[in-house]
Order: C-alpha cells, then structure tokens, then sequence
C-alpha cells in the first residue's frame, strides 16, 4: 500500500486538527482522526511531544530571560521546570524571585518560590524545585 497517498486520503477526509476536538461520536480526537479518548498515544509519541516541548521552552526562556543559561545546571532545570508547568507568562509573575535567581541569591529565590500559591498548589514538587535553586 502507498503511505503518501493512504496519509493524502486520510488527511482529505479526516482533516487535521492540531488541538484537541470531539469528533462527530463524541470522542476526544487529534491530529488526522487520533481518537485520543480510547487509544490515547504510545510512550514513544509521548516523548517525541516532550522533545518538541522542550524545544519550543528553551526558546521561550532564551526570548524572557537570556541570562537562564548561565545558571548552573541544576538551577537551569529548576527554572525550566516551573516553566514547563506554569508557562512562561506565569512565571514572569514571579519578578522577587527572578530577580534573586538572577542575581544569584539562591537561598531567596528558592523562599520566594516557596511563598506563593503555586506552591501550596504543586506541593512536593514546589520543594524539589526549591531545593534545586537553593543547593544548584
């Protein structure tokens, strides 16, 4: 069977959708058809989704805050995770904690963090962050 052209028909006739939709049967569906409710995706998509994740978040950061990279590898990630949850907006609205990140007050960047609703409402995960901007 022809790939190129099956994928052309598929296309024509299930259209693609780069968000979420329910389909005519109510189903959550993505892409060219993906009923995503009962098949969901494979690790293998899931990662390559994460990759393009990434890609897409270290550009963010390197657009906000150039600066992000000369973290320590620990610190970097740290921020790169509360980016990766909270989004880049959101993490602008965290400017004491920035600022103290960026000046290289580990230990006050790690406390405003950890004095903010974000943190009552990731828990554990808060505090892993924390500690990887406190300690790098």
């Amino acid at each position: 069977m022809n790939r190129d052209l099956l994928t052309a028909d598929l296309e024509r006739d299930e259209g693609l959708r780069l968000k979420a939709y329910q389909c005519t049967s109510g189903k959550w569906t993505i892409g060219l058809g993906r009923n995503i409710e009962d098949l969901g995706i494979t690790k293998a998509e899931a990662y390559m989704l994460l990759g393009g994740d990434i890609d897409r978040i270290s550009a963010e950061l390197d657009k906000a805050l150039p600066w992000w990279r000369s973290l320590s590898e620990p610190r970097a990630r740290a921020l790169f995770n509360l980016t990766f949850n909270m989004g880049i907006a959101r993490l602008l609205g965290f400017p004491k904690m920035l600022a103290a990140l960026k000046a290289g007050e580990y230990a006050e960047a790690a406390r405003q963090l950890l004095d903010s609703r974000y943190a009552q409402q990731v828990g554990s995960r808060a505090n892993r962050v924390a500690a990887l901007i406190e300690k790098g």
